[in-house]
């Protein structure tokens, strides 16, 4: 999660934000879906106003515990209004729970894809609101607020860049992948360092090997399995210091990074005077970015 998603994420546990957004998200659902009928224009779901309460249309079981949602918007030809990389804000409500839970997700669907946004969720032990999100049926609902922009990406900056992602931090990295390779425009390589606890963990793998058959000058992922099985293709191990002088080119332009705080803190360090492994590999702390 972004320090904007964090912020916005704390400062909207106030009760009267709560209640206001709320209020307001359920009056512009239902003008949505009248504006939705009545208008041949395409709407910007996550435009300049609250998204409201989107229909969950299908899920997809991805693995032991993650699974892939599709909610509806009003129109198949609304829009997401998002760019490159954002994640939206949303609001549910856990059994047994009298307030709202709130939380940021990056959608890992095509954003320039209209009429749906997939939100790929994984459920943890004792998470009321993953739990709930996996309990959720097609023609059940979800509040979404609005749209919070991650990072302002601007095609060509860069020659060559690394995303480095631990478990269910690939989102971010994912859509930033799709973002570039998905723009004719854009030109940028990218090597990813993709860290998992088991072979089940490791997401969007038909996705990337696509990227890789299609973009092979452009597009490298590299697997690290804490856990592998017993003939495992992949490489044993987490994101070392190590792999990363393996892997990754002679020259990188930027670095972004996503995974488990204990990932983070080890790879750009606890604080001031600690650069982690990535001062260490050389990188500034102006050329690494994360989620």
């Amino acid at each position: 999660m972004s320090s904007s998603s964090r912020f916005i994420a704390k400062q909207a546990t106030i009760p009267n934000l709560v209640i206001g957004i709320a209020t307001a998200g359920g009056l512009y659902t239902a003008y949505s879906y009248i504006r939705s009928a009545t208008s041949s224009e395409p709407r910007k779901t996550f435009g300049n106003s609250i998204a409201g309460s989107l229909t969950l249309q299908q899920t997809e079981e991805i693995n032991h515990n993650t699974k892939r949602l599709r909610f509806s918007f009003p129109n198949a030809r609304d829009e997401t209004g998002l760019t490159v990389v954002s994640s939206v804000l949303t609001f549910s409500w856990p059994k047994g729970s009298l307030a709202p839970a709130i939380r940021p997700y990056t959608p890992v669907s095509n954003l320039s894809k209209p009429g749906f946004i997939d939100l790929m969720v994984k459920k943890y032990p004792g998470g009321k609101v993953s739990t709930h999100l996996h309990s959720l049926q097609p023609g059940d609902s979800l509040f979404f607020a609005f749209g919070i922009k991650a990072y302002s990406w601007i095609p060509n900056k860069h020659d060559h860049i690394t995303l480095i992602a631990g478990g269910a931090g690939i989102t971010p990295i994912y859509q930033l992948i799709q973002g570039i390779l998905d723009n004719p425009e854009d030109r940028t390589k990218m090597t990813l360092v993709f860290g998992v606890n088991t072979e089940r963990d490791i997401l969007l793998r038909k996705e990337f090997e696509n990227y890789g058959s299609k973009f092979p000058d452009r597009f490298k992922v590299v697997y690290t399995v804490s856990e592998p099985e017993e003939g495992s293709p992949f490489r044993k191990g987490h994101v070392t210091k190590e792999l990363l002088k393996e892997v990754l080119p002679a020259r990188t332009d930027k670095v972004f990074v996503c995974g488990p705080p204990g990932l983070e803190t080890a790879l750009t360090g606890k604080g001031r005077g600690d650069s982690g492994i990535l001062g260490e590999l050389g990188y500034k702390k102006d050329q690494i970015f994360k989620f």
